[in-house]
């Protein structure tokens, strides 16, 4: 089924529609230092610069001050880049860590973030270029939009608002629901009138887009892979050379639903 707009758009928010990479490497440096008790508070200068280049690596959040330890212990960024499935695990080991135990420290840090000064933290995500006029517009066409994504949707509500965006609670789908986001764009298609409505997602992880694949009942769901966010050169051609996924450029993103395809 092709067709030249979605009646129902669901996004991902950091890497799609924000750049949240300040935020994450000060949450995770926070975090790395209360775990490896680190004397000196004050990152390397090219720390930031190194995270941001590898964070495609991270799946989950407390992979973070995971890259960060692997980064200070001077493991090469290319071998990061190549063996982060191994890398991580190793380290958890190493230390004696689990990831439940990271995740909860830096969950706990930016809980706190958030308690003791919110407006600092709301203050260090950027808005890609054109993206929130493009919600603006497309809520205003009659598309139905949604995020779904892994923040929480609390966060991602307060930081829409800041922009003009006001979507309803029940629009965003944030880390709280704990289901993938396959089962969500499936209860989304069934909670429409009309369950051969066109459905298009736009991720910026190629392998959230594949498990959306793997899922027979799901086919008709349009994929775009934005080339703006967290993924690698290597997995952008993967996209381009797979017939289900479209490779989507901000340029593009910004144009009418047409030129996405």
């Amino acid at each position: 089924m092709t067709t030249s707009s979605p009646k129902i758009l669901a996004l991902d928010f950091d890497g799609v529609i924000c750049d949240g990479l300040i935020e994450y490497f000060e949450v995770a440096w926070r975090t790395y230092c209360e775990i490896w008790s680190s004397a000196n508070d004050t990152p390397p200068d090219d720390l930031a610069l190194r995270f941001y280049r590898l964070r495609p690596v991270i799946e989950t959040g407390w992979e973070m001050p995971i890259l960060i330890k692997a980064l200070i212990d001077g493991i090469p960024d290319e071998k990061i880049l190549h063996q982060w499935v191994s890398i991580a695990p190793q380290i958890l080991l190493n230390d004696k860590l689990q990831a439940r135990q990271i995740g909860a420290k830096l969950d706990n840090q930016r809980d706190k973030w958030i308690t003791t000064d919110l407006g600092s933290l709301l203050s260090l995500p950027r808005f890609y270029p054109a993206v929130v006029e493009k919600i603006k517009l497309t809520i205003d066409s009659g598309v139905k939009l949604y995020i779904v994504t892994t923040k929480e949707g609390r966060f991602v509500e307060q930081l829409l608002q800041q922009e003009g965006v006001n979507l309803p609670p029940e629009a965003i789908f944030g880390k709280e629901v704990k289901r993938p986001k396959y089962e969500i764009l499936r209860e989304l298609i069934q909670s429409a009138e009309d369950k051969s409505v066109s459905l298009w997602f736009v991720e910026d992880r190629l392998k959230t887009l594949q498990l959306v694949q793997q899922q027979a009942d799901l086919e008709d769901v349009k994929l775009f892979l934005a080339d703006w966010g967290y993924n690698t050169q290597a997995e952008r051609e993967t996209a381009q050379n797979d017939p289900r996924i479209q490779l989507l450029s901000l340029s593009q993103f910004a144009k009418e639903f047409s030129a996405w395809l």
